[in-house]
């Protein structure tokens, strides 16, 4: 029997901070994705799918371990991922398969299986346990600089600096000038063409498993030609916002803190500011940049899609293609992502499997979340399943078939903690473990619960579809305040760490359910 029948060859691709309607399959107005809609046409494309935390290790902790934030504990960049959690990679390995990564993670190890003195406590971009690095590119891009010199290209004081445009531009405005850099040239290419130099290396008898973990359209906001006049600034919808800045800082105490904090020089190297202070036109800009990048991430996917099919693999290829996270892009005069907008969280997903042809090409408008993909994953490949997962298999959706009592509702949560520097909870007033929300995104209502004293907000979306007015405090909705409040106790109710709670030791032994790795 052919094994690959029942093995496919897996390639999980993660975009990083892509916003889930920045597609032309998605229906997006302006930004066109020519790679991604063909592995849509073949595929199925998840219109409603959400990332379960941000920043980049807690979104990451949410997909690469099907826990919602509440059980996995990754709450910023920098808190250690429990060793006791299984994972994507492990289980991709305990079913047969070498699991390669190229990019990086951001998993902060656990501390307490490493001695003192090791260089792993020192970053947050550590390694998913399972994975065999083939190509790591974290956030200093040293791997990249370095192939860049090969090329002649003067990388100057390193990263973030060479994402600064190569000509100059004014002090406080966005420019569309390149860097030095070429499109051939991008972090993105260069990951590209990694995979597709292992890819020649693989032996057609034994399926392989892939994790291409992309860093655009991450900023810093900047792209070669021709994607940086690929976009008008005129061109696009209109921002989800207030009035102006002030107005949106007065709505909640929350998004005050979350304005302030908003530094220029964090999206582009070397404007100093505040981000909210921008004018339209800037904003404009900025976002037609950020298309572009789209645009060039696009490109290489096809490169990756053409050598696929070079390879003899495509028809042997099931490809997994999402985000961690999104990005604010303007909306509600922000960059970035967290809080609790939409702009944040709601992601891209495709999943193409070749075996299942008949739904190729279709779209499924249910709400579909992060930690679906794990459990997805192991069903797609035959891997036994695993019951204490939040999250749960798309199969069904790929076989054209709705599951039972899906979802009726999106659930993310932010952690605004600062352990190390305690910025948030000076701030507030409050202690690390109350800096959090989550939230309950329905068709109809939105919901959001602060911890810490911080009050509700509750947005009516079919007549406030940008969460522009809270009505969490008029009379008229306090039922659905009460209903939305009593969701979320019992949806947390329901997911507490299950790992051992669904089984039990007996006369007989243990019944029931023990997770593995």
């Amino acid at each position: 029997m052919d094994n690959r029948t029942h093995r496919p060859n897996v390639l999980l691709i993660t975009c990083d901070q892509w916003r889930g309607d920045c597609l032309s399959a998605a229906g997006h107005p302006v930004v066109r994705t020519p790679n991604v809609d063909a592995l849509a046409a073949e595929g199925v494309l998840f219109r409603r799918h959400y990332g379960g935390a941000a920043p980049c290790s807690p979104a990451r902790a949410c997909l690469y371990t099907g826990l919602y934030q509440m059980n996995n504990r990754v709450c910023r960049n920098g808190t250690p991922l429990d060793a006791r959690h299984g994972n994507i990679a492990l289980s991709a390995r305990a079913a047969g398969y070498d699991p390669t990564l190229f990019g990086y993670t951001d998993v902060s190890l656990d501390p307490r299986r490493l001695p003192a003195g090791d260089p792993r406590l020192r970053s947050y971009e550590g390694v998913l346990p399972g994975f065999t690095v083939r190509q790591a590119l974290p956030e200093h891009q040293k791997q990249w600089l370095s192939w860049l010199r090969t090329q002649g290209i003067d990388t100057g004081a390193g990263s973030p600096d060479i994402h600064r445009p190569a000509r100059g531009q004014a002090e406080r405005d966005v420019t569309n000038a390149p860097p030095v850099y070429s499109k051939d040239q991008t972090p993105t290419a260069f990951l590209a063409g990694e995979f597709i130099r292992w890819l020649g290396e693989q032996e057609k008898s034994a399926p392989w498993f892939a994790h291409i973990s992309f860093i655009s359209p991450h900023p810093p906001f900047i792209v070669p030609e021709p994607y940086n006049t690929m976009y008008d600034p005129a061109e696009g919808p209109a921002f989800k916002r207030a009035t102006n800045p002030q107005a949106e800082a007065g709505s909640h105490p929350y998004l005050a803190y979350d304005l302030a904090g908003q530094k220029r020089t964090k999206f582009i190297p070397g404007i100093e500011g505040n981000v909210p202070d921008w004018s339209e036109e800037n904003f404009r800009r900025i976002r037609a940049i950020y298309y572009g990048m789209i645009s060039e991430v696009d490109a290489q996917l096809g490169r990756v899609w053409q050598a696929i099919k070079s390879a003899g693999a495509w028809d042997d290829t099931l490809v997994v293609l999402t985000s961690d996270h999104a990005e604010m892009m303007g909306d509600h005069f922000m960059l970035g992502k967290g809080g609790f907008f939409d702009a944040s969280y709601h992601i891209p997903l495709i999943i193409r499997d070749p075996r299942r042809e008949a739904t190729a090409g279709s779209s499924v408008d249910r709400f579909t979340e992060a930690v679906d993909i794990f459990p997805t994953m192991l069903d797609l490949i035959g891997a036994a399943p695993q019951r204490h997962l939040d999250g749960r298999s798309l199969a069904p959706w790929l076989d054209g078939t709705e599951p039972e009592a899906w979802r009726d509702a999106a659930h993310w949560e932010f952690d605004f903690r600062t352990v190390a520097q305690g910025e948030a909870e000076r701030h507030f007033g409050i202690g690390s473990n109350a800096c959090n929300l989550a939230v309950i995104r329905a068709a109809d209502f939105k919901y959001v619960h602060f911890g810490g004293g911080l009050p509700a907000l509750l947005f009516d979306l079919t007549k406030d579809p940008g969460d522009l007015n809270n009505v969490a405090n008029d009379p008229a909705y306090l039922p659905v305040r009460l209903e939305f409040a009593e969701k979320t106790l019992a949806w947390r109710a329901a997911h507490l760490d299950q790992s051992l709670a669904l089984a039990e030791l007996t006369e007989d032994g243990v019944v029931g359910y023990v997770s593995r790795q």
